[in-house]
């Protein structure tokens, strides 16, 4: 078994691919006007479809913008010059760049559902 991907639905899908899209400066390939594909370099792969999708697999299995637990996480080179570069455009900003206690550099946003979205550039572990 391979994990193949994670995906989001929305109420907006262009809206929300869109903000993927340049987020994490990766083309979309769409499949339909209800679904989307963003691959990163490393085959990593964040569908998103819109709700017309949830009824061809369970009617009321899924709603857009309900999530509270799952953290969507970028693997970036350098989150400080993400900051820099997308910091402004962010419109929901839950912790600006800090170091977690496990070293990783870490920069917390939402995005237009109000997913959590979590760009981190891995690092060295530092005394409590």
């Amino acid at each position: 078994m391979n994990f193949a991907s994670t995906r989001i639905i929305t109420a907006d899908i262009n809206r929300l691919v869109a903000f993927y899209e340049k987020a994490t400066a990766t083309p979309a390939a769409w499949s339909t006007p209800d679904f989307a594909e963003l691959t990163t370099p490393n085959g990593v792969t964040l569908a998103v479809g819109s709700t017309r999708t949830v009824p061809l697999f369970a009617p009321g299995s899924a709603a857009p913008a309900a999530n509270r637990s799952v953290i969507v996480e970028f693997l970036v080179d350098d989150v400080d010059a993400l900051w820099e570069e997308l910091g402004g455009w962010f419109t929901d900003v839950v912790a600006g760049p800090k170091t977690m206690p496990w070293g990783n550099r870490s920069l917390l946003v939402r995005d237009p559902d109000g997913n959590l979205v979590n760009f981190f550039t891995p690092g060295r572990r530092t005394a409590a």
